[in-house]
């Protein structure tokens, strides 16, 4: 009789151990579907979701901010915050350590003269000068040789902005003296002068003077006598976002952002 019931015992064990396995390969399965499934959604999420600080030259104020919008559609979890000044004050920015993740600066002076504190840099716009006047040009500016008229009140970016050094390489070009009532810090501090009616005319990007077509109009120069405005963009090395930053540098350089871009004036790279 024991042997019996020894007997009925063990087939009763294999029985449930058979019964056991396919909801164990089940239960498998279904952990090995979660895990995939959790891959996968990583992997939909593109680049890593961060805070990014991208300090951005003033001239790139409008545009950076449809810009940072569609980033941020595009990459949802991603917060893009601008700190806009002229290139030479992010520039010391940088060196002070300012807390940031990416560059951008309206040339490569400035750019360059960062190598170590940033990663290589690409140059995602490019832009030109124009005149810009009061509205209405009542002083009838139309050319850079009507800037040298001393009765002409002349705004001018300091000559370490990049665009004062742009400036003062055009009117050296041709030979044309200037004496500017005031030299800004800023594209931006130059454009509100004569926006504001302090100054009669002065020397701003094309795309800055098109953020204002109600308040100035605006004089072309050139090719000939203009100046070319690169804008590079780099990763910062000290970044705590390295990688979220590096992916929002390369997306300026991709056909959506170019499109903002050059919608915006800017030139392509």
């Amino acid at each position: 009789m024991s042997f019996t019931f020894s007997r009925r015992r063990a087939g009763a064990a294999v029985l449930t151990a058979a019964l056991l396995l396919p909801l164990a390969a089940c239960g498998s399965d279904d952990d090995s579907k979660k895990d995939s499934g959790a891959k996968a959604s990583e992997s939909v999420a593109g680049a890593p979701k961060a805070k990014l600080t991208v300090l951005a030259a003033a001239s790139l104020s409008n545009v950076f901010k449809t810009a940072g919008a569609a980033y941020e559609k595009s990459h949802p979890g991603t917060k893009v915050t601008f700190s806009f000044a002229g290139s030479q004050e992010l520039a010391a920015q940088v060196k002070q350590g300012a807390p940031a993740d990416a560059l951008v600066t309206a040339d490569t002076k400035t750019m360059d003269s960062l190598k170590s504190d940033t990663n290589a840099p690409t140059v995602i716009a490019r832009n030109r000068l124009v005149i810009a006047t009061v509205e209405g040009n009542p002083k009838k500016v139309d050319d850079l040789k009507d800037l040298a008229d001393t009765k002409l009140k002349v705004v001018l970016a300091a000559p370490e902005v990049p665009v004062g050094r742009y400036s003062k390489k055009i009117l050296d070009a041709q030979k044309i003296v200037v004496k500017p009532v005031s030299q800004e810090p800023s594209v931006r501090a130059v454009l509100s002068k004569v926006e504001l009616g302090e100054a009669d005319a002065g020397l701003v990007y094309k795309t800055d003077a098109a953020t204002a077509t109600d308040k100035v109009d605006a004089v072309e120069i050139p090719d000939a006598q203009n100046a070319v405005a690169q804008y590079p963009a780099a990763t910062l090395k000290t970044s705590k976002n390295s990688e979220a930053a590096a992916a929002f540098v390369q997306w300026l350089s991709t056909p959506e952002a170019q499109k903002i871009l050059q919608d915006a004036g800017f030139q392509k790279p």
